[in-house]
């Protein structure tokens, strides 16, 4: 019945007992885990699970291995985390790295990560639909390749266990303004925008306050544009370093000896003492302290790398809500109407889970983890999720380790009582014989 292709997972003829649409299509079982996304989260967990011996495939929808980096990222993005806060587990960093990698460093040593651990996902491959089936305790995990486009080929992989590591920011938002139909402009989202050579001398709505907006809005200066950034909402502002130690790394420090509301307070006194007040450049801050408001709704801070000295220029322009576009023109919540040439929508992403996951106990309606950290990696029936922490890679490599763990142990024994089952039957041919 089995025709073995590979280490990682077999054809096999379907026998009569499995539903009958199971014979439209091309089944694949998998002797391990099913990994969904080829992203830092899916790479960590192939590591660990490689180093450990047990088979797995990854599929990833893209041609590439982090396709949200390689493809959906402008060009002076950097991390905004020193460098051992975002290395995946058992690889550090080159050491001729600097302590913020630029875009393309990180990309590289993604890929050396990638060849390391001899890891090589199912490119070109979306994931339709996964559903755990109870009567057989497997799950079906439904997808369509496109690595020949002309022939779209559907697959089915049957696994005992599925990793959704498509994480938080699978999907961008774009959200809805009244007249923007009516608009003359380009309108881009922040995944798209690559650099501001193309708008040089042009006026430039950049609506969203966040790391993006705040880049996006740095970046565009430096090519002589004009940008207005839109800030909807408060937001708290951090310097990337305090006392030439990182912001992130201090506030890491700090919590291991005293309460998050107490290190909240610490760093917003440093964030005065080193920014001034902000609130008269029109960046309001939340009441809720920075990293209190990070746990409770999964909004990162801004470390400022250099758009607050454009803003306090005016070199970047500050403007509240929007209330709707016409044409080559934005009206302000305030009334004000402002000529503008393009938008470029910093508004962020969201997971795309609910999508294609057939399951509503483990993830909630917005696609993340019911569990917070770090007790959302692992749900019923061999469900694991990776990347979805809101702690960055820090977080998505924690949980890799735990999963591509407990995915070993389980994997380990069965397959020792499977070789028992089998020696036990051998014996007993032999003695019958």
């Amino acid at each position: 019945m089995f025709n073995n292709s590979s280490r990682d997972h077999t054809c096999i003829n379907i026998p009569t007992m499995f539903p009958e649409d199971f014979l439209a299509r091309r089944c694949i079982w998998v002797n391990g885990p099913v990994i969904v996304g080829g992203g830092p989260s899916g790479l960590a967990v192939g590591a660990g699970l490689r180093t450990q011996g047990v088979p797995f495939i990854i599929l990833e929808r893209a041609n590439c291995i982090a396709s949200l980096w390689q493809n959906r990222t402008y060009d002076r993005l950097k991390l905004h985390l020193p460098k051992q806060f975002c290395q995946l587990p058992n690889f550090p960093f080159p050491d001729d790295f600097p302590e913020y990698p630029s875009k393309h460093q990180f990309i590289t040593y993604l890929k050396s990560y990638a060849k390391h651990f001899d890891i090589t996902p199912n490119f070109n491959e979306t994931v339709l639909s996964a559903k755990y089936d109870d009567t057989f305790g497997l799950w079906r995990v439904k997808t369509v390749s496109t690595s020949n486009p002309n022939v779209p080929t559907e697959v089915e992989y049957i696994c005992r266990s599925l990793v959704v590591a498509t994480g938080e920011n699978a999907e961008k938002v774009v959200p809805e303004f009244d007249g923007m139909e009516e608009f003359s402009g380009d309108v881009i989202h922040a995944c798209d925008y690559k650099s501001g050579e193309s708008h040089r001398g042009k006026r430039v709505l950049v609506v969203g306050c966040g790391n993006s907006g705040m880049e996006v809005s740095l970046d565009l200066c430096n090519y002589n544009a004009n940008p207005l950034m839109v800030v909807r909402s408060s937001v708290h502002v951090l310097p990337r370093e305090i006392l030439g130690k990182s912001t992130f790394e201090l506030a890491v420090t700090l919590m291991k000896w005293l309460p998050l509301w107490l290190v909240d307070k610490i760093l917003l006194m440093f964030a005065w003492l080193i920014l001034g007040n902000l609130e008269k450049h029109g960046l309001k801050r939340p009441c809720e302290g920075p990293l209190q408001l990070k746990n409770s709704q999964g909004k990162t801070p801004v470390l400022d790398i250099g758009a607050l000295e454009k803003i306090r220029s005016g070199k970047i322009k500050v403007v509240p809500g929007i209330n709707k576009f016409s044409n080559g023109k934005v009206e302000l919540v305030n009334g004000e109407i402002l000529e503008i040439d393009s938008v470029v929508l910093a508004t962020g992403y969201r997971s795309n889970v609910p999508s294609w996951l057939r399951e509503n106990e483990f993830f909630s309606e917005d696609g993340i983890p019911k569990n917070p950290f770090p007790n959302g990696w692992k749900g019923k029936g061999g469900l694991y999720a990776v990347g979805f922490t809101r702690r960055g890679l820090t977080g998505a490599s924690l949980d890799a380790i735990s999963v591509a763990f407990d995915i070993a142990k389980s994997w380990k024994e069965e397959t020792k009582q499977k070789r028992k089952n089998i020696a036990a039957r051998h014996r007993r041919c032999i003695s019958h014989f």
